[in-house]
C-alpha cells in the first residue's frame, strides 16, 4: 500500500504504533519532551524504562520523519537530477541488502531511497523484529539490526542537505528538517548507534547545530543564575 506526494510518485506509508501498548505510551512521552524544546533531554532514556522499548519508538519516530520530509521534496529528487545517491562528492551511497541485492549496486538517489524506505518498512512491520505486543521479546540481536538502519536513513538526511537544501529553505522546510535531524543526532549519539565514520559527510553541520544548542543553554543557565 502507497500514498502520493503532490502526484508525482508512490512513496511508502508511515509506520504506525498501535494504541494501548506500552510503545504508544512511549510515543506519547516522546512528543511531551519533544515539545518542552530540550532535544537533549528528550533523547535520554525514561526511569525504568526498556531500553530496547525505547530505541524502537524513537527509530519508528524517525523514519516517518524521514518519510514526509522527503516527501516534499520528490519531485526534485530525480533519476537526472540525482543520477547516483550521494552526500557531496566524496560520498557516494551504493545499495545491497545481503538478501535481495547480495553485491553493492549503483543507483540513482530515488532509486536508492525507495530500496531503503522499502527495506526499513519490511523490518519495522515484523513482529519478531519490532513487537507490539506487551512483553514479546526483542531479537538478541536488535540493537544490530537498528544500528543497520539508522545508519541508513542518516543518508537520506545527509542527500537533502548537500543535494536539496536550496529547495528545502524555498519551501520553508529548513526548520523542520534542522529540529529532526538534531533530534536524529542527539538520539544515535546518546545510545551509540551510529559510527562516528558514517557522520562524516554532514560533520561540520553537526558541531554548528550542536555548538548553537551548546550556548544558548550556556546563556539559560547564566540568566537563571542572575
Amino acid at each position: 500500500m502507497s500514498f502520493f506526494f503532490k502526484g508525482q510518485k508512490t512513496f511508502k506509508p508511515k509506520k504506525n504504533i498501535p494504541e494501548g501498548t506500552k510503545q504508544h505510551d512511549l510515543k506519547k512521552y516522546v512528543d511531551a519532551t519533544l515539545g518542552a524544546g530540550n532535544l537533549r533531554a528528550a533523547v535520554r532514556l525514561p526511569e525504568g524504562e526498556d531500553l530496547d522499548e525505547w530505541i524502537a519508538v524513537n527509530t519508528v519516530d524517525f523514519f516517518n520523519q524521514i518519510n514526509i520530509l522527503y516527501g516534499t521534496i520528490t519531485e526534485f529528487c530525480t533519476r537526472e537530477s540525482c543520477p547516483i545517491m550521494s552526500a557531496g562528492p566524496k560520498y557516494e551511497y551504493q545499495w545491497a541488502d545481503g538478501v535481495n541485492v547480495k553485491r553493492p549496486i549503483r543507483c540513482s538517489a530515488p532509486e536508492y531511497i525507495d530500496f531503503l524506505m522499502t527495506w526499513v518498512q519490511a523490518q519495522l512491520d515484523d513482529e519478531s523484529i519490532f513487537p507490539s505486543k506487551i512483553g514479546a521479546p526483542f531479537p538478541k540481536d536488535f540493537l544490530v539490526l537498528v544500528k543497520a538502519i539508522l545508519k541508513r536513513l542518516y543518508r537520506v538526511y545527509a542527500h537533502m542537505y548537500h543535494s536539496h537544501f536550496n529547495k528545502i529553505v524555498a519551501l520553508g522546510e529548513e526548520p523542520h528538517l534542522n529540529t529532526s535531524f538534531k533530534h536524529f543526532i542527539y538520539f544515535v549519539k546518546e545510545f551509540n548507534l551510529v559510527e562516528p565514520r558514517e557522520l562524516a559527510p554532514m560533520q561540520e553541520l553537526i558541531d554548528r547545530l550542536l555548538e548553537k544548542d551548546r550556548l544558548k543553554e550556556e546563556q539559560a543557565a547564566a540568566t537563571e543564575e542572575a
